[in-house]
Parts: C-alpha cells; sequence; structure tokens
C-alpha cells in the first residue's frame, strides 16, 4: 500500500490555452486549476479545478479513482458550472479529483480517513470550492471534511465543508436517497412529453455502469413497466432481450464479483475487456453510467439506441453528439440537463444551514418529498425546455440548445430553491 504524506498541499498551475472549439465556450474561461501534491516529495496526489464562480461558491464532487488527469478533472468542473447554472442553483461549477495509489485503500478504514483528513486541510485554503460526493467518495468522506472544517473555524454551523452529508449529522445523503437516480428518471418520463410515440412502460434500455447512479435507475423504469435488457459493471456485461432483473442485479452488485453472480438467463456475457460491446447493444435508451468517454468515433455508428440518457459525466462529446443526431437520429440528452439530482440535493442542504425561513419551508414538505419534487420539477422543465430551443434550428443539436440555456441563466442569477 502506498504510504501516505505527512500532508498535501493545493499548488496553483499555470493558466492553460482553453482554444478548443469545442470543450469551451468563450464566455466562459477556468478561474483557478490546482495540483495536489505532497511538499516533501512533490510527488501528485490529485488535482482541483474551481472553473466559475459567477452564481457563488464552486459546487462538484471529489472524485477518487486510480486513473486521474487533469483534463478530465477540468472538463468535470465545467459540466458542473453548467449543470448548477440550468438547474438555477446558487452555485459555480468545481470539481476535484485524489489518485487512488493503491486498491488496497478501499479497503482499508484507517488509511482512507487520514487521506481524506489530509485533502480536509487542503480544501481548507481553497474557500471558493464547496465539496460533494462523487465516483469512490462517499457522504462519510464528506463529513470527515465537514468536521475539519468546523475545527478550525470553532463553528459545527457553517457552509464550508461540502454537502452530501450524512442524515443523522444534518446531511442529505445523496447515494442512500437515490437522488441523481431519481433525476435520470424524471428526465426518461420528461421523454414522453417530447415524443408523444414513446411509452415508457414495455420500452427497452441499458444501463452501462451498474453502481450507485445506475442500479436505482433500472429499478425505478423497471417498476414503471420498462424492460432492463443490458447491465455492466466493472467485471461482465450482461445481455439478455427478454429482459434482466434489475432487482437481482442490485443484490449482487457489491459482492466480491458483482454482476457475475446474478442468478438468472442472459443470452450474452462480455468479459472485463469488452465491456464497452454493451453500449452497442438494441434498445430504446442507453443510459451510460460510468466514465467519460464511453461513446466516441469508434462506436458511433455501432450505437442502436432512439435516446442516450447521459448519467454519467462527459460519456461523449459534442461531434460525435451531433454525429448521432444529424446521421443515425439518435438524440443525446446532455449530461449537465438531465443527472442534475445529485446536485440538486447538495444545494438544498448547503441552503438548509444559512437560511431558517427556507428551513421552516421545507419541514412543512416533508425534507425528501421537498427534494425529490425539486428534482422532478427541475429536470423535467430543463428537458422540454431544451427540446423546445432546440426545434427553433434544424442545425442544433440538445447540447447546444442546453448551453444556451444554461449560459442564459449564468448571467441572470435565477435560484429556484
Amino acid at each position: 500500500m502506498s504510504e501516505l504524506p505527512k500532508s498535501l498541499k493545493a499548488v496553483a498551475l499555470p493558466e492553460k490555452n482553453q482554444d478548443d472549439r469545442f470543450a469551451t465556450a468563450p464566455e466562459l474561461e477556468v478561474e483557478n486549476s490546482y495540483k495536489i501534491i505532497d511538499p516533501d516529495s512533490q510527488s501528485t496526489w490529485g488535482f482541483i479545478s474551481i472553473d466559475n464562480t459567477q452564481r457563488g461558491p464552486g459546487l462538484g464532487g471529489i472524485r477518487m479513482v486510480q486513473n486521474l488527469s487533469l483534463n478530465e478533472i477540468m472538463r468535470l468542473a465545467r459540466v458542473m458550472t453548467l449543470k448548477n447554472s440550468a438547474a438555477c442553483l446558487p452555485y459555480g461549477g468545481a470539481k476535484a479529483g485524489i489518485i487512488l495509489k493503491s486498491s488496497e485503500l478501499v479497503e482499508n478504514t484507517a488509511y482512507r480517513e487520514e487521506l481524506i483528513e489530509k485533502l480536509a486541510d487542503c480544501l481548507f485554503e481553497l474557500p471558493d470550492y464547496a465539496p460533494a460526493p462523487d465516483m469512490g467518495t462517499n457522504e462519510k468522506d464528506i463529513q470527515i471534511i465537514h468536521n475539519n472544517h468546523s475545527h478550525k473555524l470553532v463553528a459545527e454551523k457553517h457552509s464550508r465543508g461540502g454537502a452530501g452529508r450524512p442524515l443523522e449529522n444534518g446531511g442529505i445523503p445523496i447515494d442512500d436517497w437515490e437522488l441523481t437516480a431519481h433525476g435520470l428518471f424524471s428526465a426518461a418520463k420528461a421523454l414522453e412529453f417530447i415524443d408523444e410515440q414513446l411509452i415508457l412502460s414495455g420500452t427497452k434500455f441499458v444501463v452501462q455502469g451498474f453502481g450507485n447512479v445506475g442500479a436505482p435507475t433500472a429499478i425505478k423504469l423497471q417498476e414503471l413497466g420498462a424492460i432492463l435488457v443490458g447491465a455492466s459493471d466493472i467485471n461482465v456485461a450482461l445481455w439478455n432481450p427478454n429482459g434482466l432483473d434489475a432487482y437481482a442485479l442490485n443484490k449482487v452488485r457489491k459482492e466480491h464479483g458483482g454482476l457475475n453472480n446474478y442468478p438468472l438467463d442472459v443470452c450474452k456475457k462480455f468479459s472485463p475487456d469488452k465491456l464497452d460491446w454493451l453500449l452497442e447493444a438494441p434498445c430504446d435508451i442507453l443510459i451510460p453510467s460510468a466514465r467519460p468517454d464511453a461513446i466516441t468515433a469508434r462506436n458511433a455508428d455501432r450505437i442502436q439506441c432512439r435516446y442516450i440518457l447521459q448519467g454519467a459525466n462527459t460519456p461523449s462529446s459534442k461531434p460525435v453528439e451531433y454525429y448521432l443526431h444529424h446521421h443515425r437520429n439518435i438524440l443525446s440528452l446532455t449530461d449537465f440537463i438531465v443527472n442534475a439530482g445529485g446536485v440538486i440535493g447538495c444545494a438544498v442542504e448547503r441552503n438548509l444551514i444559512v437560511d431558517n425561513p427556507y428551513t421552516e419551508k421545507v419541514k412543512q414538505v416533508g425534507l425528501r418529498s421537498y427534494v425529490e419534487k425539486l428534482i422532478d420539477k427541475t429536470i423535467t422543465k430543463n428537458v422540454c425546455d431544451t427540446y423546445s430551443r432546440m426545434q427553433n434550428s434544424s442545425d442544433t443539436i440538445f447540447r447546444d440548445a442546453a448551453w444556451e440555456l444554461a449560459l442564459e441563466r449564468l448571467d441572470n442569477q435565477e435560484i429556484w430553491l
């Protein structure tokens, strides 16, 4: 196991050339990017990107994975800017990433907690960043950061320690309440508004990445009568055109071997080196919910669906989505519109800390009910509004219209909480 550093420090990086016609907009420039280092050895432990704070502190998750780059963190931070703006939240966009030096870290609680504590010390020096859970991190990690900041501020009630903490500590548990999945489910239901011929009951769908987002999304869709025909994790991809059981998959997904333990019939199994083949399976709705760049020029011609719901952040690029829409008649619904459920929950949590009248309003409805209704209302409206904007131009794709909507809201400062 990799030895922990005595401390971690965020070192500002020089400005990079941001002249990328597809990945950025002339209206947006990255405010600050940092490399997280061990000051003694100068070894790199991660990255932080504070993309934009025009609407408020940069709110975005901490990713903890073995393969990580500054470019990935910067792209994800830009998504958070657009996601928070489109949802009319009082936050900008940011993202952090810690490089998982050893896979054993996941199993070693003491090592993990010490690493998060050192990261918390590092993040305290960046008041414009509001952390949240993301791939590889959870509500307990965010609570460690909150407690660290409470000690430094000599105050239990503050908005410096992030969001997405355990319910018993006054937080809103993003994964336990399946809020990102709730948002994707809202987006799926909104498809019936924009496509009168689509009926979710009987619709076939595929989930790539059957984890904390993909699994509950599949269950919600199955309960509505949709048919899950494909699912994958890091171990295996399963395909059955007659349907897989989302409940049975969910029971085994956290066991050793994951979906390999699925006990019911499958027609095809794909090994770890062929997991991406599942993306090409015929279905009505494809839900990529794993790492970035799942759909690229390499497989765009083989995608066989009608709609893509981007459960993961940046699972494809603008050129690919343009090709899919104009040459394959496949509509890809942009990540920062459809998977905003989690960050909406984080925004509610932080607002409860600083706004007593708001807290009373939420109590009248019930916390979870309030959050779920806000997610459903926000994402349904944004899917329909974006699609309507897209219809005004024959050359526009969903992402173009979503950018337009998000940039308008970045300037008008309207808040929907």
